[in-house]
């Protein structure tokens, strides 16, 4: 099958590596803004003719149709998210299926029937969290006939000899798209009903919780999301639910410095103007710290997603736990937030295009990719799924 492959960053090269190491593949399209630097980097791998580097301007619509019109089997969209909703709408046009690892939009929802009368699939939300999480816990849910807790973990962070700056982070994705996840409205179901934490509460104390996860110890979880948002296709009821909530990990002490941040309004949306110019706050933090953030050449990021469910299976109450926990591959320099992403959204091609995912439209992970599959597919790359009742 063709690849076309878009956007070569962190995740990108984690896909791109999978896929020239995937038989099925015969060809990748890797398109990226800087066709200098994408060509000096498929090069220095030495991906030889299976894959070939193609410029990509995502705001130009010609530049983009270009693409599609080389005819591939399947897209894998790992470009910044205000590219999707274009990206989506020129995949169905030109009828290739589609993977991406963003929450589904309103105008990617649209797509669906149009998606599905033209027999192409779109998958999206299919990297790490949102990814790897939703088929876990649509793999959870089966072990269970009644549920009344669900609770979503995913992080990123340094493992603890790469700890040495203050916050105890060290970027592995776009800072400054974390810093905006740092300001954002969060939901959570707290007995049966639906409570909004505000975009500058979700560091307050009382919304913070402490666990221990065994073999690394306590970390700190923040409200992260929207967790009603799959309320629907899981077939749950709100007012059935005590608890359902997504949540960030970090180390302890994170969540304490950005609260201080957020009360300075250093996050705040409304740009600062300065000696006539106006200035985003989140560029400008994101700029300033992330040179002093980035991991060493033989550091390693851990990725945590975890699931915990709670509930009952033939009367008798029951809790499931499913994890992965991964580590930067220092053979490959591959991290471990590139791999459970880039690799997961390779996957999901892969699935799609050998004809192991059928189903056509919009699809989502939590129902329509096979858990055992999915699970046996990550083992393959060394990420390994823990799942059992405690």
């Amino acid at each position: 099958m063709k690849i076309l492959l878009l956007g070569i960053g962190m995740q990108g090269k984690a896909a791109l590596h999978d896929l020239v190491n995937t038989s099925e593949v015969s060809h990748i399209i890797t398109a990226d803004q800087n066709i200098e630097l994408l060509e000096a980097y498929v090069s220095d791998c030495g991906y030889g003719d299976k894959v070939s580097c193609k410029v990509l301007d995502a705001s130009d619509k010609a530049n983009l149709e270009g693409l599609f019109a080389e005819k591939p089997d399947v897209v894998i969209d790992l470009l910044p998210v205000p590219f999707m909703d274009d990206v989506a709408i020129t995949a169905v046009k030109y009828s290739c299926h589609l993977v991406n690892a963003f929450y589904t939009s309103p105008t990617i929802r649209a797509l669906s029937d149009e998606a599905r009368n033209k027999n192409i699939t779109i998958l999206p939300e299919f990297g790490m969290d949102p990814g790897i999480d939703l088929v876990l816990l649509g793999g959870v849910l089966r072990h269970f006939d009644e549920v009344s807790v669900i609770k979503s973990y995913g992080g990123g962070m340094p493992e603890p000899e790469a700890i040495d700056n203050p916050i105890k982070y060290k970027v592995t994705w776009t800072f400054e798209g974390v810093l905006r996840a740092y300001h954002r409205t969060a939901y959570l179901i707290q007995s049966g009903e639906l409570n909004e934490i505000k975009d500058t509460d979700i560091f307050n104390p009382e919304n913070i919780h402490e666990m221990e996860i065994k073999g690394l110890g306590k970390l700190e979880a923040y409200p992260n999301g929207d967790a009603s948002q799959y309320l629907s296709l899981l077939g749950i009821d709100e007012k059935d639910m005590k608890l359902m909530g997504r949540y960030a990990l970090r180390w302890s002490g994170h969540c304490a410095f950005w609260k201080a941040l957020v009360d300075l309004h250093l996050l705040d949306d409304k740009p600062v103007e300065i000696d006539g110019v106006f200035v985003d706050r989140k560029k400008f933090l994101a700029a300033v710290i992330e040179p002093h953030i980035q991991l060493a050449d033989r550091e390693r990021d851990i990725a945590i997603i975890r699931v915990e469910v709670e509930g009952k299976k033939n009367s008798k109450k029951k809790r499931r736990v499913c994890q992965v926990i991964d580590y930067r591959d220092l053979e490959t320099g591959l991290t471990a937030m590139s791999r459970t992403v880039g690799y997961t959204a390779s996957i999901g091609a892969l699935l799609i295009g050998t004809g192991k995912i059928s189903k056509r439209g919009l699809i989502s992970p939590v129902r329509d990719v096979p858990y055992e599959l999915f699970v046996n597919e990550l083992k393959k790359r060394n990420i390994h799924v823990t799942d059992k009742f405690e």
